[in-house]
């Protein structure tokens, strides 16, 4: 059985609940190793905040580009069917022929570092038309009084029915866009993204 996607637990653990999002998106429960979980968690949030406090800047890409090389190796060790590949700067884009495409056209998920008033991840799970499918860990109510004016826009939906896949649809042209607004990459200099591949799905040639 799938599990449904999770909420990060704090303002700083977006980076591995992301990850492992992409592992609950691409496996059923009963195939999910508990090591996997443990060291997903332990090899995140490397970070320090300018206090010298450990965890409060999230997960670097220096940590997300080493997840990808250690999902690898798990996978070959334990015969897990995974694959990862971690892409930054110019190769981080939705357009036609993008890593990041490919993979959404092949079945796979992409761990995407973009903004939302500071540094997230999210996953990426489909493209429907111009638009991509996500899911946000951080929880939001829409029709929370208080929530941010920037989510009053066409360009970002909330997806309330699809709690195995996404809770997000936002423009494929807002994201590519090298501003620092709600869901948007940035510029090209600090786009990141880690895509997951469940290798036994029919037909995906990587």
């Amino acid at each position: 059985m799938k599990n449904l996607l999770c909420y990060q637990t704090s303002e700083y653990d977006c980076g591995p609940v992301t990850i492992l999002n992409g592992i609950r998106y691409l496996y059923e429960r009963e195939e999910i190793y508990p090591d996997l979980i443990k060291f997903i968690m332990l090899y995140c949030m490397d970070t320090y905040n300018e206090a010298g406090e450990l965890c409060k800047r999230g997960t670097s890409a220096a940590a997300l580009e080493y997840m990808s090389c250690w999902l690898n190796h798990f996978a070959q060790v334990k015969n897990f069917p995974l694959h990862c590949e971690h892409f930054s700067r110019e190769s981080v884009s939705i357009t036609p022929g993008s890593p990041v495409m490919a993979a959404l056209e092949k079945g796979g998920v992409v761990v995407l570092h973009l903004f939302l008033e500071v540094p997230h991840y999210v996953l990426l799970t489909g493209i429907e038309n111009d638009r991509v499918l996500l899911f946000d860990p951080f929880y939001e109510e829409a029709d929370d009084p208080e929530l941010d004016e920037e989510y009053n826009t066409h360009e970002i939906s909330f997806i309330f029915d699809q709690p195995k896949k996404a809770n997000r649809s936002v423009a494929i042209e807002r994201m590519n866009r090298t501003s620092r607004d709600y869901y948007e990459m940035g510029e090209i200099s600090c786009r990141e993204a880690l895509v997951m591949y469940h290798t036994n799905i029919p037909d995906l040639a990587l």
